[in-house]
């Protein structure tokens, strides 16, 4: 019997053919095996630029994406030596878009402009409509939008002329997500549902149907209709486990946790989305990748975990996706109003041309001017709201829309009308089925009925809302709600006297500091002062009542306290001043008396008094009463003096603190 050597011997080096077999793995879809066939046959033999262009696409769905540019790059060179220059060009294209979505727009123009060199701006091959597709978003870019929308229409001609169904459906999504940011949204989805349906019946190329098909999706959820949204991923999954694509499911991923997270799902959406961010990464999909982190972002905040919120917001912010509004919500929960409202601002102001991304920013930019007391400002953005939502009225948009309604008409002292924009708005959010945001909607209600003298139901309301901010693990808003709750529970039972010191905090001459420094290093400032002084003021054990323009009242249980605190604000002022070269000149003022304690506010001549006092200092300058002195004992002070102070018939006696 012979060895097994001999029954089978080993199959000849001549009979085995990578090529052939790579071929063959790709047709089957067989992503992994035709990759490892294609790279050995391009180790020992020279490739052809078709077959170049195969190991590419067999590269990008084994998720080896520098390989898959490399490749790209080889296949225009072996096109241009084979005098093939229609081809030579596409790739050309397809490589700037490559280098474009990796944020790289000087190679992208560079690769751009070759394709010119090759086949001359004008034309009606299948490469010049590609080309029409890179101007048409280069010209929406820029904002002009009259020039995308013709070059995307005159891509959709040429797609069809030359019966080319990829780039016909490349350029019908283009087409339609321009006219849904113009204004035109039942046309331009029109538009991208002709294109999708040919992606998921299979009448495209796996890569085209991909691309097709999550960009329908991204707009269905940028537009918050869930419900088509879902569809579309279902449809799409259904495809890409038909085709063994397995790029795209991350993608898909990203959206269905997405669509999952606004149900409630918060901790299962969150462990999708760092799954498809980290499959994403091996495909340079960065736009997709920037969505699953700006998600993960938007879920930690909603969580109350600020520090992660913000870890991923960067993330998205570096991969070409703006952190907000989501990050300005972080700085207003964190109590930094003026941060948020600045940065909330400066996104609006960005988005010049694409009124969804506007309506996405504008619920937002009302709560955080409404907490900064604008209210002039919240009624201009809930009016812009309101005529963008007309153009294509969701359920989800609507509830958006009628709770910033809700919320100004409080603001605006008109409880009734608000009450029944908030009862409609919780009726949306129901049927769109999230749950936060129901939750959300009562709590403001709650207030428009408290406004509205309805005690019982305004009780009731947000009782229902914390139940389900606790259900949901919503921490920031669940403290706001049992907070507002003992609140009101204070106000039925009258004010409290209490006897406590008083801080108010300043920067002197802010406005001419921001002229100054221009808006970007002045808010960076900011954000530094106020970290600084909610540091100091916890070490001290002070409670922040409010944030006052460019300064903070504070709260002490005792003289001493509220001293040390201001004593320990102008030595770390001093101390960034020394590393930095800066730091913002800031009086102190520092008052122990009686006041009127309701809810978290205070209230009487003690706090009149120690807002005056403040007023008083001078930069880097702390002043204290002689009430506060004489409970703070041993205290270094200078300048002793009695001063008239408005709104006080008896004079106040008041000394400069030394600190230094």
């Amino acid at each position: 019997m012979p060895g097994m050597s001999e029954a089978v011997p080993p199959i000849s080096a001549a009979v085995v053919d990578p090529l052939q077999m790579g071929r063959d793995a790709l047709s089957r879809h067989a992503w992994a095996e035709a990759f490892e066939l294609l790279s050995q046959a391009d180790r020992e033999i020279q490739l052809s630029a078709v077959d170049l262009e195969a190991f590419a696409l067999a590269a990008f769905f084994a998720a080896h994406a520098e390989v898959e540019l490399e490749v790209k790059e080889r296949a225009f060179k072996a096109h241009e030596a084979e005098s093939n220059n229609l081809r030579a060009a596409y790739l050309a294209l397809d490589v700037a878009r490559t280098y474009g979505y990796a944020g790289k727009p000087s190679i992208a123009s560079a690769w751009r402009r070759r394709a010119e060199q090759i086949i001359g701006p004008d034309g009606e091959t299948y490469a010049h409509g590609y080309l029409a597709l890179l101007r048409s978003e280069a010209a929406a870019a820029t904002g002009d939008m009259e020039t995308a929308l013709a070059l995307a229409e005159r891509a959709v001609a040429i797609g069809t002329g030359a019966a080319d169904a990829d780039l016909k459906a490349y350029a019908l999504t283009n087409l339609g997500a321009l006219k849904i940011a113009s204004g035109a949204t039942s046309d331009g989805l029109a538009l991208m549902e002709e294109a999708s349906i040919a992606a998921v019946n299979g009448d495209l190329s796996p890569f085209t149907s991909g691309v097709t098909s999550c960009r329908m999706i991204g707009a269905c959820r940028d537009l918050t209709d869930y419900r088509r949204a879902s569809e579309w991923i279902e449809a799409t999954e259904r495809y890409c486990d038909r085709q063994s694509l397995s790029g795209f499911p991350g993608v898909c991923r990203v959206h269905r946790a997405e669509v999952a997270a606004v149900g409630g799902a918060w901790e299962r959406a969150e462990l999708e989305l760092v799954r498809a961010t980290t499959e994403l990464g091996a495909y340079n999909a960065a736009p997709p990748q920037a969505d699953g982190f700006y998600a993960i972002g938007d879920i930690r905040r909603l969580k109350g975990d600020f520090d992660g919120a913000e870890a991923a917001l960067r993330e998205a912010h570096a991969l070409g996706r703006s952190p907000q509004p989501a990050l300005a919500l972080v700085r207003l929960a964190e109590g930094k109003t003026r941060a948020a409202a600045a940065a909330i601002n400066a996104a609006v102001a960005e988005e010049t041309w694409d009124r969804w991304a506007r309506a996405r920013l504008l619920p937002a930019q009302v709560e955080i001017a409404i907490a900064a007391g604008d209210v002039a400002g919240a009624r201009t953005g809930v009016d812009e709201l309101t005529e963008i939502v007309s153009g294509y009225p969701s359920p989800a948009l609507e509830a958006g829309r009628q709770v910033a309604l809700g919320r100004v008409l409080v603001a605006e002292g008109d409880p009734t009308a608000a009450a029944r924009e908030l009862r409609s708005a919780i009726k949306g959010w129901r049927e769109v089925g999230a749950p936060y945001e129901v939750a959300r909607a009562r709590a403001v209600l709650s207030r428009a009925l408290r406004a509205a003298q309805n005690e019982e139901g305004a009780d009731l309301e947000l009782g229902a809302a914390l139940d389900e901010f606790r259900r949901l693990g919503a921490r920031i808003d669940l403290e706001a709600a049992e907070r507002e709750l003992r609140d009101a529970e204070d106000r039925r039972n009258g004010p409290v006297s209490t006897r406590k010191t008083f801080m108010f905090t300043d920067i002197v001459g802010s406005t001419n500091l921001a002229e100054a420094l221009g808006d970007q290093a002045w808010e960076r400032l900011l954000r530094w002062h106020d970290d600084m002084l909610r540091k100091q003021v916890a070490s001290a054990r002070g409670e922040i009542v409010n944030s006052t323009g460019d300064g903070f009242f504070v709260a002490f249980e005792s003289a001493r306290a509220g001293v040390d605190c201001a004593i320990s604000i102008q030595r770390a002022l001093v101390d960034h001043r020394k590393s930095t070269g800066f730091a913002p000149p800031v009086r102190i003022g520092l008052h122990t008396a009686e006041a009127n304690r309701r809810g978290a506010d205070y209230s009487g001549k003690g706090v009149h008094v120690a807002a005056r006092v403040a007023a008083l200092a001078g930069g880097g300058e702390i002043l204290a009463t002689a009430e506060t002195l004489a409970e703070a004992g041993d205290v270094s002070v200078s300048d002793s003096r009695t001063v008239p102070v408005k709104g006080v018939a008896a004079p106040v006696s008041l000394a400069a603190i030394g600190w230094t």
